[in-house]
């Protein structure tokens, strides 16, 4: 993996965001934001599922009512979403949360943008600056003949600096487009414009096939280029499956301590076992494993101790059997039933 990019560093309550801290994961409630039994609840469960961060939106004065009850139920930061109104970024100021995001552009006049920023200053609450490709500003658009990278770039650091303006600088920055290409080249050339942490994601990514594949393409590229220090997997779907997939991206690019990697074949012809439903159960139970270990599920003896013996544990498939193997050496032979139960036997002793 390629060093990091540096950054400043940004703290959203307990959590710092930047070169120098793992890169958290986010993700948004997506509970109507009136229903605060309903919105407490999912964010206990994204909490649990591992989210490091939640975003709720706060389109009017009564959804302000989520942000003391989240603070009092879960541990983790919270992110006010707000747009247009900026009175609703200084109540949401008020009430405790750990840090907004706006578009600086859209939430009326310079004095509207000094009062957050003075706000949020005096309260040391960051602001994520989001600029999407579908939020652009006229002017700009015109000058780059529609939305390009370049504009979306401009389009950030403009915002940064009515910020700048009134001596506001813990920003994270943030430029998504549902077009993965561009959202690459965008972020690749604000990474090389300024320090600020860069939050990741793909917008309206889509339904789950399409957002994972996008999600892991688009954010997947500029990790691997040291860009990025928070992600948000934008998806139609549950937001447990956008942390998930968020996990997932980091754990693929060793970015994760302390989490297991699975390696499992394809299965062909020689496979005498039900090594898709295995494989599939052994992914769930690891889910809930703290070690740094490789762990293997192979069909048969080709793909299994011999191929796979670089694994700290495996089983590779018989008919209707297994054996589990450390380091390419057999350990027991077990029936089909049992290998799973077996398997997380012997890694819980390692």
């Amino acid at each position: 993996m390629p060093q990091r990019r540096k950054t400043k560093q940004i703290r959203v309550g307990d959590i710092f965001i930047g070169s120098d801290h793992e890169i958290t994961v986010q993700s948004m409630l997506n509970v109507s934001s009136d229903d605060v039994e309903g919105s407490v609840r999912q964010a206990k469960e994204l909490e649990k599922a591992g989210c490091q961060i939640i975003r709720a939106a706060i389109p009017d004065k009564k959804a302000l009512e989520l942000i003391p009850a989240l603070k009092e139920n879960v541990a983790v930061p919270i992110v006010a979403d707000i747009h247009f109104d900026y009175r609703l970024a200084l109540e949401s100021v008020e009430r405790g949360v750990d840090k907004i995001r706006i578009n600086p552009g859209n939430i009326g006049d310079d004095e509207n943008v000094k009062r957050v920023a003075d706000a949020c200053r005096k309260n040391n609450v960051p602001i994520r600056i989001g600029v999407n490709s579908g939020s652009l500003e006229k002017n700009i658009l015109s000058k780059h003949g529609g939305v390009t990278p370049e504009a979306m770039v401009e389009s950030a650091m403009y915002h940064v600096s009515l910020l700048n303006r009134y001596d506001f600088d813990d920003i994270v920055i943030s430029i998504k487009s549902s077009d993965v290409g561009k959202m690459i080249e965008a972020y690749r050339l604000c990474a090389q414009q300024c320090d600020y942490p860069l939050h990741l994601g793909v917008t309206e990514a889509g339904t789950y096939k399409q957002s994972y594949i996008k999600s892991c393409v688009g954010i997947g590229s500029l990790l691997m280029d040291g860009i990025g220090d928070t992600i948000r997997v934008s998806m139609t779907d549950d937001p447990i499956k956008e942390v998930e997939c968020g996990e997932d991206i980091l754990r693929t690019l060793s970015l994760r301590s302390n989490v297991p990697t699975l390696v499992s074949c394809p299965t062909c012809g020689r496979t005498r076992i039900d090594l898709i439903s295995l494989a599939k159960q052994v992914e769930e139970q690891l889910r809930s494993c703290n070690k740094s270990i490789k762990v293997a599920v192979m069909g048969c003896v080709v793909n299994g101790p011999g191929e796979a013996k670089d694994a700290d544990i495996g089983i590779a498939g018989g008919d209707g059997c297994a054996v589990i193997f450390k380091k390419g050496e057999i350990l027991k032979k077990v029936s089909e039933d049992e290998v799973v139960r077996e398997l997380m036997s012997e890694i819980e002793k390692m």
